[in-house]
C-alpha cells in the first residue's frame, strides 16, 4: 500500500485511537449517563479499528469484502447518527463520535467513508493465481 492508500490508513488509525479512547473514557466514567451515545461511541470505534485493518490487508478479497462492509455501515452510521442527532437532540445530550455527522472531529467521519468506498472501488485485489497457472504462463511464454 501506498500513496493515498497509506494517508487513508493512517486516516482510519487515528479515527480508531479516537473513538476508542473516547469511548473508554465514556463507558469508564460516565456510562449510566448515557449508555446508548457511549454504546454507539463504542461501536464507532470498532468499526474503525475493523476498516483499519481491513484496508491494509485488503490485497485479499476476505478482507476487501471486509473493508467495504466496515465502511459501508461507518457511512450508514455517520448518516443515520448525524441526522438523528439533529432531529433529536435530547437523544444525544451527550454527543457520539458520529453526531452532528462528525462535527467534533471536523466532520472526518462524514467525508471519510466517501474517500474509502472511492479507494476499494479503484483498488480492487488482484485474482489470485494457482502455482499452476503461473507455471503454464511461464512455459507459454
Amino acid at each position: 500500500m501506498s500513496g493515498i492508500g497509506r494517508v487513508l490508513v493512517i486516516v482510519y488509525a487515528i479515527m480508531a485511537l479516537a473513538a476508542t479512547g473516547r469511548s473508554f473514557v465514556q463507558i469508564a466514567q460516565r456510562f449510566d449517563e448515557a449508555p446508548l451515545a457511549y454504546t454507539l461511541s463504542a461501536a464507532s470505534a470498532v468499526v474503525y479499528i475493523v476498516a483499519t485493518l481491513a484496508l491494509v490487508f485488503a490485497g485479499s478479497r476476505g478482507w476487501y469484502l471486509t473493508a467495504w462492509v466496515a465502511i459501508c455501515f461507518e457511512l450508514a452510521g455517520v448518516l443515520v447518527i448525524g441526522t438523528l442527532s439533529l432531529v433529536l437532540p435530547d437523544l444525544f445530550a451527550h454527543p457520539t463520535v458520529w453526531s452532528w455527522f462528525g462535527m467534533g472531529y471536523l466532520f472526518v467521519p462524514l467525508v471519510l467513508p466517501f474517500f474509502g468506498i472511492w479507494w476499494l472501488a479503484t483498488h480492487r485485489p488482484r485474482p489470485a493465481t494457482t502455482t499452476m497457472d503461473a507455471a503454464t504462463a511461464a512455459v507459454a511464454t
